[in-house]
């Protein structure tokens, strides 16, 4: 039982760094730093949009207009760390 929720923190790590990465090629395409033109850029962007879209919209859609101000990867990667530390101090401790 420790293995899978050693898999579980470790796929929880992952998808912090999804969002992570998401966040900063966000930024890169609205300043033109990349361009979406090319292929692999496109590729990347359409795969973490994906990724992290189905987390990210329920956050959305509670908070409130903040301007062109996006924190919901900052609240999400704040609940997956919750997460973690839940599974690491009260779970892992009292599994066999």
């Amino acid at each position: 039982m420790r293995a899978v929720l050693d898999i579980v923190l470790i796929v929880l790590d992952l998808y912090v760094w999804l969002l992570i990465a998401s966040a900063i090629l966000s930024w890169l395409i609205a300043f033109n730093v990349v361009n979406t033109r090319n292929q692999f850029v496109s590729a990347v962007a359409e795969f973490l949009y994906r990724i992290t879209e189905p987390a990210l919209a329920p956050v959305r859609s509670v908070m409130p207009n903040l301007g062109g101000l996006d924190i919901s990867p900052i609240i999400v990667i704040l609940i997956i760390l919750f997460i973690q530390r839940v599974i690491t101090y009260y779970i892992y401790p009292s599994v066999f």
